[in-house]
């Protein structure tokens, strides 16, 4: 039996629940009345899609550990064990593995719009915030949960990264000896890197929550980065922007699907199907493809004077995730979109080279043409925060921006 209501025709116990706890209203009034930009496009559907991937490695994450054993004797086979035995077990780890590689791309390109369209700018400077903080979560979850497998690039993996640590002055040793449960990378380290990374996907989704809620009170930003006038430059989010996003999640999706079932094993390493030996070290270490920049950064710094290259690394590494959080005031032009600035636009492409660039160095050996390649590249990543974008603020002559988006979209410029 339906009744009549203000929120339309809606069931009683629907009512009978609102009444009590209302979830619904919250739910039409947040995913269904919420107001949109009429002008976005379906860069806008980057966040949509990583958070289908996040409910992938989830689901995925939660039926894989019910069969993972986290001991150093039986890691690598009950992985196999997974593979062959299971019902859908190899579905579910390819699924998980591939699911990962899916949901940093998104977050990537996430990252890269709001950079393009200025997205980071006032009022919106701590959704931002929240981002970089999940990107930060993200690669913490990403790095445990390569361990796990126990293969030999987990192994080494696990052995480079965290003795990284010890550059630290004074506490080095120590945070290592912490982290690792011990001296080396041994069968303490695996259980609590298992511990860590089935935790951290609820601290993923806790900030996701806060990156959600912080976009509804500050709405969402446009492609011409003004701000809606009135309310007839937007549309309620259901259900135009569930149909846009919808779409590009079933596009994204059977791309994931083409990996999964075609190419399950092309964003990994081989090397990771050869059980963890420690007395054979491989020729060379690499983590998986999204890591590629920063490890390329890593490796990048030379000795300079009292500082090591070790220590240095480890600080420039730190520092191209820090300088993130400090875009929204480095950047001191009060024009958001770079359509609007043509300067700006083409240090932008020079800086996606550049990450380009550093991908494909640190996903080769440290010599030779990668390794000035890394060098020239992690110059140019820190100058574009540090440089680039607090002086294109002061003296880039900008374009005029339209009266309104009615405006832009009248005239074809939207």
């Amino acid at each position: 039996m339906k009744v009549k209501s203000n929120g339309g025709n809606r069931p009683r116990i629907v009512e009978w629940i609102d009444a009590r706890l209302p979830v619904f209203t919250y739910l039409q009034r947040e995913y269904g009345e919420f107001p949109m930009p009429r002008n976005v496009n379906y860069l806008w559907s980057l966040g949509a899609i990583a958070s289908v991937f996040f409910a992938i490695l989830m689901v995925t994450g939660i039926f894989l550990a019910m069969h993972y054993t986290a001991h150093k004797d039986l890691a690598f086979d009950s992985v196999e064990r997974i593979m062959r035995d299971v019902n859908w077990g190899w579905l579910l780890r390819y699924m998980h593995m591939n699911g990962a590689s899916f949901f940093f791309a998104a977050v990537y390109i996430h990252l890269l719009r709001g950079l393009y369209y200025g997205s980071y700018k006032a009022p919106r400077e701590l959704l931002w915030i929240f981002g970089v903080v999940l990107l930060l979560c993200m690669m913490a979850s990403a790095f445990l949960g390569y361990v796990l497998p126990w293969g030999q690039m987990s192994y080494w993996a696990a052995t480079v990264i965290t003795n990284l640590f010890s550059a630290i002055p004074l506490v080095g040793d120590m945070l290592v000896s912490w982290i690792l449960g011990g001296y080396s990378v041994d069968n303490p380290t695996l259980t609590r890197f298992y511990a860590l990374h089935y935790l951290m996907a609820f601290v993923i989704a806790a900030v996701i929550g806060l990156h959600v809620i912080a976009l509804h009170i500050v709405r969402s930003n446009n492609p011409l980065g003004i701000e809606p006038k009135s309310a007839d430059e937007t549309v309620p989010f259901h259900p135009y922007l569930t149909a846009k996003d919808g779409f590009a999640i079933v596009v994204a999706l059977i791309a994931f699907s083409l990996f999964t079932f075609f190419a399950p094993n092309m964003l990994g390493e081989t090397v990771n199907y050869v059980p963890a030996n420690p007395l054979q070290t491989p020729p060379h270490i690499v983590p998986e493809w999204y890591f590629w920049p920063f490890y390329a950064i890593l490796r990048a710094v030379p000795n300079l004077w009292i500082i090591d290259a070790k220590l240095g690394g480890v600080i420039a590494m730190g520092a191209s995730i820090l300088v993130l959080f400090f875009v929204p005031w480095l950047d001191t032009s009060p024009v958001r979109s770079a359509r609007f600035r043509p300067i700006y636009r083409g240090f932008f492409w020079v800086l996606i080279a550049a990450i380009v660039a550093l991908g494909w160095a640190g996903s080769r050996p440290p010599e030779g043409a990668a390794l000035w390649v890394a060098k020239a590249a992690t110059l140019y990543y820190f100058a574009h925060f540090l440089v680039v974008l607090p002086l294109l603020g002061r003296r880039e002559k900008t374009l005029p921006l339209p009266a309104s988006i009615s405006a832009a979209i009248k005239s074809g410029a939207a």
